[in-house]
């Protein structure tokens, strides 16, 4: 199965995450979004599968960090233009496997999962 975990390396989830995905034997690419940034079209399809509220990390310090107007405006549109500009601001990890996705690190769902 190919395995695709979007995220930042330093990010304590994304550790978590990996270290799981090691313990069980599951080999992955990890793509980092400091270092290659986000695609739009799989931006715009990860919103699609879980909505932009749930893709967006609002717990985050990149989001806590914007102006207060622009968070209050917040919309589909201009929240996908954050999170293209603000990889961080994207809930992590996002992993791709074959036929489907999963949002954030819970561990019961990645076992039944992968």
């Amino acid at each position: 199965m190919a395995v695709t975990v979007f995220g930042i390396p330093n990010c304590d989830t994304i550790k978590k995450a990996r270290a799981w995905l090691e313990q069980h034997g599951i080999d992955y690419h990890f793509h980092d979004y400091k270092k290659s940034g986000v695609d739009a079209d799989k931006l715009t399809a990860w919103i699609a599968q879980f909505g932009w509220e749930k893709v967006l990390n609002r717990a985050g310090t990149t989001f806590k960090k914007l102006p207060d107007d622009v968070k209050a405006a917040l919309d589909a549109t201009n929240a996908a233009g954050i999170m293209l500009e603000n990889p961080s601001a994207i809930k992590r990890p996002i992993v791709e496997y074959d036929g489907g996705a999963l949002l954030g690190f819970n561990a019961a769902e990645w076992e039944k999962t992968l």
